[in-house]
């Protein structure tokens, strides 16, 4: 029997999953396309101050309906490993990290590298430029990380699991998650249902969202820091 609250909890996941991404590929992804043709840095600071507040309301709703429903933190997956899996995430973290460290500074000596990414005609135009856009991104990058962690590995597994157990609820988030990027091709469906797949193993392995949260967050900047020394000079 379904109860007001995972009426809610349904409502509320349709809206993130299914709602938002709908508008944004038919009715946002098109406007901004629009205004990159006219105005490319002013196009991509909207889009990034729109990416870096409005994921926090959305979190901030989910937050407060999670609490509403008398469920704890920690089986929404805010917990913190321990013992070796503590010292596992503490190693992996770190391993990742190397890794951009190094892919940064290839991209930073390698011409071939710069014009690989300056190729994307997608992502390129919506990427930092300029110094000051690094910090911006910043701001996006840990709101993604954070915001969509919250959402796709934490809320929508987390009703879903009790129906379909918690690996159903996870491929189903992880499909949610990868199809909502469809503005970005299906190359770009596919590279996010790959880096989807890499999270949603990390909060399997660790039992907790925040190893996860801490990659997606790297990820992403180190993407941008890689956009900028590609598209700097010009």
């Amino acid at each position: 029997m379904i109860t007001g609250g995972m009426r809610l909890d349904l409502l509320y996941v349709g809206l993130f999953a299914v709602v938002f991404p709908l508008w944004d590929h038919l009715v946002s992804w098109p406007a901004l396309r629009r205004r990159l043709e006219v105005d490319p840095v002013g196009a991509r600071k909207h889009l990034w101050r729109m990416a870096s507040v409005f994921p926090w309301l959305v979190v901030a709703a989910g937050a407060a309906l999670w609490v509403s429903g008398d469920r704890s933190w920690t089986s929404f997956g805010f917990s913190t490993p321990d013992g070796w899996r503590m010292w596992t995430a503490l190693v992996l973290l770190g391993l990742v990290a190397a890794y951009y460290a190094y892919a940064i500074a290839t991209v930073a000596r390698s011409e071939e590298a710069r014009a690989s990414i300056r190729g994307n005609q997608t992502l390129a135009p919506l990427m930092p430029h300029t110094r000051s856009e690094v910090y911006q991104w910043g701001g996006v990058s840990l709101t993604a990380g954070f915001c969509e962690e919250f959402l796709y590995r934490g809320f929508f597994i987390g009703v879903f699991a009790p129906w379909v157990g918690w690996w159903g609820a996870a491929a189903l988030s992880l499909a949610s998650f990868a199809a909502g990027h469809a503005y970005q091709g299906w190359k770009g469906v596919l590279q996010t249902g790959i880096f989807g797949a890499v999270y949603t193993l990390l909060v399997a392995a660790f039992d907790s969202l925040r190893p996860a949260i801490i990659v997606h967050a790297v990820m992403d900047l180190a993407a941008g820091v890689m956009a900028w020394l590609a598209l700097r000079d010009r």
